[in-house]
């Protein structure tokens, strides 16, 4: 067991690397200079000051933690930029949230721009992506949708996109995050009650074809 699980784990770290390194081919050198450098940095004055026995136990782990610091917030940015631009993109993100209780695709277009919705302490926040031109319209109207259903309760609109007002898919997870906190949780609870109402109602809803990223595996921070 405990064999079959290190062998899983090290075919995670290399699919990881290798995806990450097609991304950054600079990857090994930022790798193994924060490695060096920081272990470096920690070794020395350690060595010169207590002995060069403690300074090198202090230097390698703190540089190794450096390392695989920085390779994670790199493959994380290299899973994001892997998928973004595609249709459902902001969905997958959101579904890889936790706490959160999200339903992608509420809206559809023909144009594949799609509006998910995510249900939190902050209250209720419609996700758009796509072109603002199209996009704000689709908002608006599924904001007003929304509304009937739950109107005393705060409703947020966010873009991911390029265009101008909009925000990068690597920022999505943040910018809700930081949001006001609004509700509790039996609230939420009654939220999503009522809202799911609203889902069942139109379940209908077309899905566009083709690749549509909705894995959390596309997007898990590697560990």
């Amino acid at each position: 067991m405990a064999k079959g699980r290190i062998r899983t784990s090290l075919s995670a770290i290399g699919q990881n690397w290798k995806m990450t390194s097609q991304a950054y081919p600079t990857l090994p050198l930022e790798v193994i200079g924060l490695l060096l450098g920081v272990g470096a940095a920690v070794a020395i004055p350690v060595g010169l000051l207590v002995n060069w026995l403690t300074g090198i136990l202090l230097g390698i782990p703190v540089g190794l933690l450096a390392a695989t610091f920085w390779f994670s917030r790199r493959a994380v940015r290299a899973a994001y930029k892997r998928i973004e631009g595609q249709p459902g993109a902001a969905a997958a993100v959101l579904e890889n949230m936790r706490g959160w209780a999200v339903t992608p695709a509420v809206a559809v277009s023909k144009n594949q721009d799609m509006i998910s919705r995510v249900v939190g302490k902050p209250g209720v926040i419609l996700v758009g992506e796509g072109p603002a031109s199209r996009i704000s319209h689709m908002l608006a109207n599924e904001r007003k949708k929304t509304a009937r259903w739950v109107p005393e309760i705060p409703i947020y609109e966010i873009q991911v996109g390029d265009d101008e007002g909009q925000i990068t898919l690597l920022k999505l997870q943040r910018s809700i995050q930081k949001l006001p906190r609004s509700l509790r949780g039996g609230e939420i609870t009654e939220v999503r009650r009522r809202l799911e109402a609203l889902g069942n109602a139109r379940n209908s809803m077309p899905v566009p074809k083709g690749p549509i990223p909705t894995s959390p595996r596309q997007v898990r921070r590697p560990r």
